[in-house]
């Protein structure tokens, strides 16, 4: 079993920056893939960055050059600079463990003036 806690989240102007965090606990001992994800209200949750526990990254691309995903062992941050109204969302936190996903809770990010 798996539990992800996201933190970090919050209201940001336009242009703004935010650090989004995932610490995961349980019986781990390394997590081969972690990703976010965020959903907008309205529409599908979809990938945002992902980073294996080989330290290789993938962005969407709507977020390159602006987002950095980064893992220390078991938990994944998420730097997110130069935001934008349309950044914001909900973001999820994913790991995934054998043949299994794993889900945080969510944690909402509004970017607006």
């Amino acid at each position: 079993q798996v539990q992800l806690v996201e933190s970090g989240g919050g209201l940001v102007q336009p242009g703004g920056s935010l650090r989004l965090s995932c610490a995961a606990s349980g019986s781990i001992y390394s997590i081969p893939f972690m990703a976010w994800y965020r959903q907008a209200p309205g529409k599908q949750r979809t990938i945002v960055a992902s980073i294996t526990s080989a330290g290789t990254t993938n962005y969407a691309d709507s977020v390159k050059g602006r987002f950095t995903v980064a893992r220390d062992r078991n938990t994944v941050d998420l730097q997110m600079n130069s935001l934008k109204p349309e950044d914001t969302a909900v973001y999820y936190c994913k790991a995934l463990l054998g043949p299994n996903d794993y889900w945080g809770q969510g944690t909402q990010v509004t970017v607006s003036s």
